[in-house]
Parts: structure tokens; sequence; C-alpha cells
């Protein structure tokens, strides 16, 4: 039975706040450990008015503090916005405090505009460029203290923090499976390299200390509800918000609408529908037929759902409903 697990970005709905967007953030992944999700990620973005994840391990200990078995952890931390020795430490931290349940999954991109992200890398060419050897220096920092080792991460070394790489590319496909890492792909809003970096992946994979097989993770949108319109009319909140990001012009996230006609332009809604080319949307027989057939085109050892809701009862129902046609799933295999 194919796991599932949620990817949140603590979005801040229009007329809320961080404060409550993160005890939102709290609420979902104890729906999630409820309902027998594996894991419940949190991702790195900045300058963004809808998301409250910025300080990403913040928010892993804060879901972390108000669950008990879940795993937690980045989708991603974007490592080139930080030093290797930082982040072992703050990993290292939440290793110590939550054992055995604290994943690192790591990108290269900035998670921001251009001008964010050179207030946060200072030198953004240099930094995108080391990501291949700031990953090995990472893995050393969390791996057990070797004999002259000068460098120690204390909390950190010996946590063996599990690393997970993230792309939307085949640049992480080549490096996940050179390295021997588990690799997610963002096939939730970018679908285009999906199936050829899944093939690099699992072609180039080199067996390692970390793993003795490939082990792909794939990212999906995810609106469930108790009818297809339904869950159409749900879904037109993220679909302002992709409308919102192509026009530089983020906000809060916003209310849905009962058409999104006069809301886009034509090419807008072409670039929208694209990017959500593998979104599931529907009521339950719906989102069963889309995942069966997802997981059935990508193999999927794993699958990740981000769930773009305003409403919260609403996003805790597709929780709920997701879970549920996972196991209607795993008893039609």
């Amino acid at each position: 039975m194919v796991p599932f697990s949620i990817l949140d970005l603590s979005p801040i709905t229009q007329g809320s706040n961080a404060s409550h967007a993160l005890q939102n953030s709290r609420r979902l992944a104890q729906e999630a450990e409820a309902f027998g999700y594996k894991r419940f990620w949190l991702a790195e973005h900045h300058g963004m008015k809808g998301i409250a994840s910025a300080a990403t391990s913040i928010v892993i200990s804060h879901v972390a503090a108000g669950t008990k078995t879940i795993r937690v952890g980045s989708g991603g931390i974007m490592l080139p916005n930080h030093s290797p020795l930082v982040i072992a430490e703050q990993f290292g931290t939440l290793a110590a405090l939550y054992p055995d349940r604290i994943d690192l999954g790591l990108g290269r991109a900035p998670g921001t505009d251009m001008r964010t992200a050179s207030a946060l890398r200072r030198n953004m060419e240099a930094s995108a460029n080391n990501f291949p050897n700031d990953v090995v220096e990472l893995q050393a920092l969390l791996g057990p203290v070797k004999d002259g080792q000068d460098l120690i991460a204390v909390p950190g070394a010996d946590s063996n923090v599990p690393i997970w790489l993230l792309g939307s590319s085949h640049f992480s496909a080549h490096l996940a499976g050179m390295l021997g890492l588990p690799f997610a792909f963002a096939s939730h809003f970018a679908p285009d390299m999906l199936l050829s970096a899944l093939e690099i992946y699992r072609e180039r994979f080199e067996p390692s200390q970390y793993l003795d097989k490939p082990h792909a993770m794939v990212g999906i949108m995810g609106v469930a509800a108790d009818t297809d319109d339904e869950a159409n009319h749900l879904f037109t909140s993220m679909q302002q918000s992709f409308v919102a990001l192509r026009r530089n012009a983020r906000g809060q996230f916003p209310p849905p609408v009962d058409s999104m006609d006069g809301l886009w332009s034509d090419n807008e809604k072409i670039f929208v529908d694209h990017a959500m080319t593998y979104a599931v949307v529907g009521g339950p027989e719906t989102i069963k037929t889309k995942l069966d057939r997802f997981i059935d085109q990508t193999n999927a050892d794993e699958v990740i759902v981000s769930m773009p809701i305003y409403d919260m009862d609403a996003r805790l129902k597709s929780v709920r409903l997701f879970a549920e046609a996972r196991q209607e799933l795993a008893k039609a295999a």
C-alpha cells in the first residue's frame, strides 16, 4: 500500500494572520496522523504574504510537539540559503527533541523572488553551484564523527537525520541517484519532467549506506470533497493564487469563487491548467480513479499531497477523504 503524506505551506488566508496559519498547520498534522499519513512536511518560502513557514525548522518543531507518531520534516529546506552547519545544528536539535521522527528534504531553489533571494544568499550564483558539495558536507555533519574531524555539529553529529533530495528538473534526480538518496519530485506544480526525472533517478541510482534501492516520492495538488462540483469550487482558491504568482502580485490565500471567468486571461488559464496537470480534484470516486492512474503511471513509492483549501474544516475533510481513497485502492490491489 503506497504511503500518503502531506505537504503544507502554512497558508495565511485572507483576513487571517501567521499565528492562525501556524495553529492550523499543527491541527492539520494531527488530523493526518489520525488517518495514517506517513509524513507531514513543511516548505521554506520567503517574502510571501500568504505563507507562514519561512522559519521552517521552527515550524517543524511546533508541529512535531503537537503530534506523536507522524514523521515531520522539510519539503524542503532550500540549502543554498543556509550554511550546512546551521542546518545540521537545527535538524540535529529537532532529532534530539523528536527522535526518529524528523526528515530533512533539501532543495536548491531560492523559494522566493530574486530580490529576497539575494538578501538571503548574498552570493546567489556561488550558493546554487555549491549545492552538491553542501549536500555532501551536510551528510558528514549529521553522520558519525570521524577521526580528525575538526568541524562538528552539536547537536547534529551522529543524529543521522534522513536526507531527501527534492527537485522539479533532472538535476536533483541525477544527484539523488549518484548519492543513493531518496528523491521527491515537485509534480504538484512542475509536471513537465516528472516521468523523465523518475527514469533518470532509477537508472542512475547507486546503492548507499542510506538506501539500497531507489525510493521516489511524487507530489500532487489535492482537493477532495463530497462532490466534484464542490471540490472544483474549493480549488479556485489555488487557481487564483497561481494567477497572482504569475502576475507577481502575491497576497494572502484567497477564498474560493463561483467561477474563474473574468479573473484570468486565456494565457493565464493555460499556464495554471498546465502547472496543475497532475492535480487530483473531485469527489471520492473521482479522486480514487485519478490517484490509481497517477500511481500506476509513476510507479511511486510514496505520494505527498498539498491541499490548498481556504476553509480549515474543508481541508480536514479532504485529508480524511484522501485517506479513505487510499484504503479503497489498497483493498482493490
